[in-house]
């Protein structure tokens, strides 16, 4: 499968997602040789919990799989949505290889905008990044469900 597929994929798990009535964003990774390894989507209101966010669920299921708190190497983090710092975090602290995120996030985004996280001294592992492959997709979606909402 390709890049755009494998959004596709996350994109159908944040429609999920906005369904169950949370932000829709979510996330899979997938190995070097193209098999999903684990995914998630966006559940901290159904999980009662602040770090149920898509990639958080999507590593937690990829280390459970793999017996590894450390993610084997070569893999890829799909994303819906720029991560936060706390995602950036833990895509650090599990050393994925690759991060490819759809839509921008000027406000709650942590790669791009805000703290950077992947630029700072302290961030022990820096995976390569990609964005913006089905961005407006994704940013459609995300403005349709909060605009439901306001």
């Amino acid at each position: 499968m390709s890049d755009d597929a494998f959004m596709g994929h996350a994109l159908a798990l944040a429609a999920r997602a906005a369904e169950a009535g949370e932000a829709p964003i979510g996330a899979l990774i997938v190995d070097a040789a193209g098999a999903v390894i684990a995914d998630g989507a966006n559940a901290p209101i159904a999980l009662r919990d602040p770090t149920a966010h898509a990639e958080i669920i999507a590593i937690r299921r990829a280390a459970q799989a793999l017996g590894n708190y450390r993610l084997k190497p070569g893999l890829t983090l799909y994303v819906t949505l720029e991560p936060c710092a706390m995602c950036a975090g833990a895509i650090s602290a599990a050393r994925i290889a690759r991060l490819v995120y759809a839509a921008p996030d000027a406000k709650g985004g942590a790669i791009a905008h805000g703290p950077r996280y992947f630029e700072q001294p302290t961030c022990h592992w820096r995976p390569s990044v990609s964005t913006g492959l089905r961005s407006e997709e994704s940013a459609e979606m995300l403005r349709a469900f909060f605009k439901a909402r306001r």
